[in-house]
């Protein structure tokens, strides 16, 4: 498994791979600021449109109409290490992160079905992350070049940095349902259209012994864009056991997410130089099934404690139209591991006003992988790593609030952090579709190949804050 797994990192851009999991298999999970502060469990409280984030039977819980709005500010820390030198990176973002709202409708018969309720929710972050390796001169490739005069000569290219760079947003749009039977059972139903658009960028340069210069390279198949559409659709239950206790369970179908992507493809023409042209395709992906368990305490109206799971069932899948979906799907079936995330919540009362906390946390997706990997010193080898490319994520929030009666404000603070091993520099020569492809990194006059990763520490933190203000009716 270890070998295979290299293979396909060698053959296929590591954002690709990072993208599939980080951005397609992972859905917007931004919501109100007491859903964030929360850290997103409410899967057994429900109430509001955040619900449906979780899951779409805490709608049936509301019993007064509201709608809100959040104002989001993202700060992402990335900490990159590499032979004993660092780089920081720091992005801020302003955004409206949730708009979400719920219209209650009681009816009026003698039936125990007591309320029929709608809402919508309104996700969307930022999916902006910069990676910036620091250069290791130890790292050496050799290049086979010819001199000024036509002879051939052999170059010794010396690593000097590495920046992995993306661009976009994400947006998560729900619409549900949620029903309320005798105050004791409560049932939901959601659509959910999914929406991305992004750009990426994979670069490095390296230094040529032979005229002491340095170029800048780009992977194969970078840059690239991608404008993409998804839609799943999730069910859930909530039920009273006692006055105090609260279970539910969700299921959310996968994600059948529709890609637009506009790619660089390079290559030697006879004259030895490098060109490249530009092309389109679609691809089609399938994200993960996902389920979750949840259970509740309330034991008084000014105290609840929700506990959240949430379990892959299945793994990412691309429709095969070439090569290059099989190599993405034959890793994922060796390397991947089902999600697996805990979130724990809770808030108390004191009268109008709200506290508020919470903690996540979610295991890294990939299992322990085996790659050609250079050390600090240059010298390659094969090397096993438990976090590679996405590793565990931590998330803790704090929160406060005020109700004012038709009004109410919130507020909330989230942390979250992960740390993981990010490869670059592999690429090699394949054959797809009977034609010799190079998956290497080229400038303007040659291209460099290596079977061999270098690979850096990144430590991610994310402070965010949240402001909500909503309505009542």
């Amino acid at each position: 498994m270890g070998i295979t797994a290299a293979f396909y990192l060698q053959a296929q851009d590591i954002s690709t791979i990072r993208n599939s999991i980080d951005v397609y298999s992972n859905t917007p999970m931004v919501g109100s600021s007491k859903f964030n502060a929360m850290a997103g469990s409410n899967g057994a409280l429900g109430g509001d449109a955040t619900s449906l984030l979780t899951n779409p039977a805490g709608l049936g819980v509301a019993i007064a109409g509201d709608v809100s709005v959040t104002l989001s500010v993202d700060n992402n820390k990335n900490t990159t290490s590499l032979a004993g030198s660092s780089t920081n990176y720091n992005i801020n973002k302003v955004n409206i992160g949730n708009i979400g709202g719920v219209a209650t409708f009681q009816l009026m018969t003698e039936t125990p079905w007591k309320f029929i309720n709608l809402g919508a929710n309104l996700s969307t972050q930022t999916l902006e992350n910069y990676i910036e390796s620091p250069g290791n001169t130890n790292i050496s490739i050799a290049k086979d070049l010819v001199d000024s005069s036509n002879n051939p000569v052999v170059g010794n290219l010396s690593y000097l940095g590495h920046a992995y760079n993306r661009y976009g947003t994400q947006t998560k749009f729900n619409l549900g349902v949620g029903a309320n039977y005798n105050n004791a059972l409560y049932l939901g139903a959601s659509i959910n259209m999914h929406y991305v658009d992004l750009e990426q960028y994979d670069s490095a340069r390296f230094g040529l012994d032979l005229d002491n210069t340095a170029y800048t390279f780009d992977k194969q198949y970078t840059p690239f864009s991608e404008k993409s559409n998804g839609f799943s659709a999730s069910v859930g239950v909530i039920g009273k056991v006692t006055n105090q206790l609260r279970l539910g369970a969700s299921i959310e179908s996968p994600t059948w997410w529709s890609l637009d992507r506009i790619y660089t493809d390079y290559y030697t023409g006879s004259d030895g130089f490098v060109y490249y042209d530009n092309f389109v395709e679609d691809r089609r992906f399938r994200s993960p099934m996902k389920a979750t368990l949840s259970g509740a305490f309330v034991p008084t109206k000014n105290f609840a404690i929700n506990v959240d799971y949430t379990l892959g069932l299945t793994k990412p899948k691309y429709k095969v139209q070439g090569e290059a979906e099989s190599e993405l799907n034959s890793f994922f079936n060796d390397s991947y591991k089902n999600l697996s995330e805990v979130k724990i919540g809770a808030e108390y009362r004191i009268k109008a006003l709200r506290f508020r906390g919470g903690y996540s946390y979610a295991s890294s997706p990939f299992d322990n992988t085996t790659i050609s990997a250079f050390d600090n010193n240059g010298n390659a080898g094969d090397r096993s790593y438990s976090n590679l490319i996405l590793g565990d994520r931590n998330t803790i929030g704090a929160g406060i609030g005020y109700d004012f009666g038709k009004f109410f404000i919130d507020a909330a603070y989230q942390n979250i952090t992960s740390e993981y091993k990010n490869p670059f520099l592999s690429g090699n020569e394949v054959v797809r579709n009977g034609t010799v492809v190079s998956t290497g990194y080229y400038s303007g006059d040659f291209d460099v190949l290596t079977p061999t990763s270098a690979v850096s520490d990144v430590k991610s933190v994310r402070n965010n804050f949240f402001l909500t203000v909503g309505w009542k009716f």
